[in-house]
């Protein structure tokens, strides 16, 4: 079971890049994709379902061994161990990119949107996501009151799961530009309520649960490690319906817990 699938932040996510992929091939071809920093794969087989060919590719090597044997099945899927800061694919090579959940990791943020850019062909999509830097008060009340006073954080809330940056909307709109990449979407994802929901108690569950719960290149074995399927629990409609609420108060707040954008390369 994807267990993943009942956090709203997680199932927001994923929402966001199947409904996307799901217009968009409706108004083009995606012959070749690349699923950047794809983790233990759970969102390689929905991707794989929109495009001729994807790569799938994760610096973590024991990630991509999971991945595999999950998806193993799935015939125009194949993986490789890649640095998101440093791919092997010449220029121009995919169609679309996906990354989700990554950019925050990297340590040179805009160095992966170079890179993005320069394996996407011209016309080309990249569909992104990240944790916000405005993220909601209810969501992390700790670190939201610190960035008053200090510079200062706790690696709870908005930065649990390994975070020691959080991306501004600002600064990646300015990447994006810089990079001759047009922003086509902009979307909040997850607002106020979802971010009570999920105040500190999802972070230490990845904290105890997840094999790879920094997503650092690598790491220990855990006796207590959960990893996904590809079968989703039943409860996944009650959290899309918290999902709904969320979006419909929240939408246009100035504040999320993430952000998705679509982003395009000029032709």
């Amino acid at each position: 079971m994807n267990y993943k699938l009942l956090f709203p932040t997680y199932r927001n996510r994923y929402l966001f890049v199947q409904r996307n992929l799901e217009r968009l091939s409706r108004e083009r071809r995606f012959e070749r994709a690349l699923n950047l920093g794809a983790g233990e794969g759970d969102y390689d087989s929905m991707i794989a379902g929109y495009c001729g060919h994807l790569v799938s590719c994760d610096i973590n090597e024991r990630d991509i061994d999971y991945a595999r044997e999950l998806n193993e099945g799935v015939p125009n899927l194949e993986y490789r161990v890649e640095d998101a800061l440093n791919l092997s694919f010449p220029d121009n090579s995919f169609d679309l990119v996906i990354s989700v959940e990554v950019i925050e990791h990297v340590g040179q943020p805009e160095r992966m949107v170079e890179e993005i850019q320069r394996v996407l062909k011209p016309d080309g999509l990249a569909l992104i996501t990240f944790p916000s830097l405005d993220f909601p008060f209810t969501y992390d009340p700790v670190n939201r009151l610190l960035s008053y006073f200090t510079n200062k954080k706790i690696s709870h809330g908005a930065y649990a799961f390994g975070h020691e940056y959080l991306i501004s909307k600002t600064d990646f709109r300015s990447w994006s530009q810089k990079n001759q990449m047009l922003v086509v979407q902009e979307r909040n994802l997850s607002g106020h309520l979802i971010g009570l929901l999920e105040m500190y108690w999802t972070g230490l569950i990845q904290r105890i649960f997840k094999a790879n719960a920094t997503n650092i290149s690598s790491h220990k074995d855990k006796k207590l490690a959960l990893r996904p399927s590809t079968k989703g629990p039943f409860l996944t409609k009650l959290t899309d319906l918290v999902i709904a609420i969320d979006d419909a108060m929240f939408r246009h707040a100035r504040r999320s817990v993430g952000k998705g954008f679509i982003i395009q390369k000029k032709g």
